[in-house]
């Protein structure tokens, strides 16, 4: 499919945790819907009973199988051949964003529904494109909301990702905007992506059937799942967080010209970065940081799984990590990790993880939808 997809508007400035790459989006403060709960458990099943179900179902470590790639050690794995032009382009391009300010964003909302949620046709809007995305029915559960929102519509014109899990099937949807509640009313979808959580998707294979499918976007810009990449306060109160991170950038400072593996897609936009980092860069904070410089245990905790498992890179904006909201956990983020605990990492504190081949961009998807 060459077709310009994806104009990015990806990192609007929404206190409200996330919100689309979000402005301050403090991790601890208003509790905001949040997205996995990805503590060390594998609770792909989501909680709740009688079809009523709204809290976050658990993502992060464990909603994929242990070989996917955000579950491995890469802490003495080589560097990219252009891991130094990358970091310095990078660096020489503003850093993060947002004032090159590191910041942690916690916003989205992942939520469980139990079998007894009915599923919901959907009027896909212009921002759903074929065949990338998945036409097919998705569970809403009553007292959830999109990221960015108090509830299903689409007020803000945000991101408004709507994530879902339902027994083994995990369903992530970008600018969802469901008008009249959960059950009734209009329900209007851009992107939606429909994950088989016993598979792996990145097990070795030939592109183009790489993933969901070479060239292919999902509800991230990079084509990869949203959920298996945050982290949640459960996960930081506990000392550990045991996967890869998610994480974006401003999109002049993306590649648009190709991408390396985990990553399938790619957006068109104009990157001004001397050498711009490719959407499935792994990014990792070098060893040799001192992290008692950071002012919070709980920012070590997040600090040491950049080192051992590094970031990836899934979607532009201006907020450069992604958290959950303590919405539904255990844990509270306020006391435990502000928004700005991080400031101290510097672009030049980290290194690109070996990405493989890179693969030009052609927009030219080919896929087989997944079956309900």
């Amino acid at each position: 499919m060459s077709i310009v997809r994806r104009a990015v508007l990806f990192g609007f400035a929404l206190v409200a945790f996330f919100g689309c790459g979000g402005s301050d989006g403090a991790p601890a403060t208003t509790g905001q819907a949040g997205t996995s709960s990805g503590a060390a458990g594998s609770a792909a099943q989501p909680t709740g009973a009688g079809g009523s179900s709204s809290v976050s179902a658990t993502a992060g470590l464990g909603i994929f199988p242990a070989t996917a790639p955000w579950y491995q050690d890469v802490s003495q794995a080589a560097l990219d051949a252009k891991s130094s032009d990358v970091i310095d382009g990078l660096s020489t391009a503003g850093g993060w964003g947002n004032g090159n300010k590191f910041q942690i964003d916690s916003s989205i909302e992942v939520l469980a529904a139990d079998a007894g949620v009915a599923r919901r046709p959907f009027m896909a809007t212009g921002d759903f494109y074929k065949p990338d995305c998945d036409q097919v029915d998705v569970p809403v559960p009553p007292g959830g909301r999109v990221e960015g929102e108090n509830d299903y519509a689409c007020a803000g014109d945000g991101d408004c990702h709507l994530i879902v899990v339902q027994g083994m099937r995990l369903y992530e949807m970008w600018r969802a905007n469901l008008m009249g509640g959960a059950a009734t009313g209009t329900f209007q979808g851009g992107c939606l992506a429909v994950w088989d959580l016993t598979h792996d998707y990145w097990a070795p294979q030939a592109p183009p059937d790489f993933a969901r499918g070479d060239q292919c976007s999902s509800a991230d810009a990079a084509g990869y799942p949203i959920s298996a990449l945050l982290f949640s306060a459960d996960e930081v109160k506990a000392g550990e967080i045991k996967h890869a991170i998610r994480f974006i950038l401003p999109n002049d400072r993306i590649d648009p010209k190709a991408y390396v593996h985990p990553a399938t897609h790619a957006t068109k936009h104009t990157a001004t970065a001397p050498t711009p980092v490719p959407y499935g860069a792994r990014l990792r904070l070098r060893s040799a940081f001192d992290l008692s410089q950071l002012p919070s245990d709980g920012a070590r905790v997040v600090a040491r799984a950049l080192q051992k498992y590094g970031m990836f890179l899934a979607d532009g904006g201006n907020i450069a990590l992604t958290a959950q909201s303590d919405t539904s956990t255990s844990a509270k983020w306020d006391g435990l990790l502000d928004a700005h605990d991080l400031a101290a990492l510097k672009v030049t504190d980290f290194e690109m993880v070996d990405g493989g081949a890179r693969y030009p961009v052609t927009l030219d998807c080919t896929r087989t939808q997944l079956a309900q």
